[in-house]
């Protein structure tokens, strides 16, 4: 009994990690330094995801959601405007939703200097 329930756990986890679609890359890469801000994020996902929300804070006290109304449809790769916030810590949370229904999220940063 505790064979097939463990296979049973096993076989779930597995469906449930092929089911997302992991980042692949950013641009600018998650952790760089680079000299300017750049004029819009990049997001590669492994497999098709619609973005539902982007919010890039800078130093932790500004907070901006980027505009996703453009984006409905479900892509596997991104580009998205980005205002120039000035020198510091860029931190970018996003949320997707997979075309299997389940909901993403992850984060990345980049430095201005």
């Amino acid at each position: 009994m505790k064979t097939i329930l463990l296979a049973g756990i096993i076989g779930i986890s597995a469906t449930a990690a092929v089911a997302h679609s992991p980042l692949k890359a950013t641009s600018p890469a998650d952790g760089s330094r680079i000299e300017q801000t750049p004029v819009e994020l990049s997001f590669d996902f492994k497999h098709k995801i619609r973005l539902t929300r982007v919010t890039v804070t800078v130093a932790d006290d500004t907070d901006i959601d980027l505009d996703l109304s453009a984006y409905k449809k479900f892509a596997s790769d991104y580009a998205l405007p980005i205002e120039d916030m000035g020198r510091g810590v860029y931190e970018v949370e996003w949320r997707g939703l997979g075309t299997d229904g389940h909901a993403q999220k992850g984060t990345f940063n980049f430095t201005v200097e």
